[in-house]
């Protein structure tokens, strides 16, 4: 295994894509993890922390949308998790660089 920070750096920022194109953050980790975690040392760990952010985000969402209609708490949420979004995977590419571990908070785990 080789160690490569750049593709690491890459591989948290590429979920930004989602701003530009809606499906690309979560289609280019993931396949950035399939074909690299074997390659490239910590690419499991981090592809990992990225998909389960990535999916739980996603049901977040979901939760959401249904709660607009109660008040309106759905779209303080979908502000929040925007923020998140938007934070959270550049937070975690500083970290990639700084040989840390990943860290997504509200993040449940479904890939161990």
């Amino acid at each position: 295994m080789k160690e490569n920070k750049q593709l690491l750096v890459l591989t948290h920022l590429s979920q930004l894509l989602d701003f530009v194109s809606g499906i690309g953050g979560f289609v280019v980790p993931l396949i950035l993890w399939l074909t690299k975690k074997d390659e490239v040392y910590d690419m499991d760990e981090h592809g990992k922390a990225i998909l389960n952010f990535r999916i739980s985000m996603f049901i977040y969402v979901l939760i959401c949308i249904p709660l607009i209609l109660l008040l309106g708490l759905g779209i303080l949420g979908l502000i929040v998790l925007g923020f998140a979004y938007l934070i959270f995977p550049i937070t975690n590419a500083i970290k990639a660089s700084n040989n840390e571990p990943p860290v997504y908070p509200f993040s449940i785990k479904f890939i161990n």
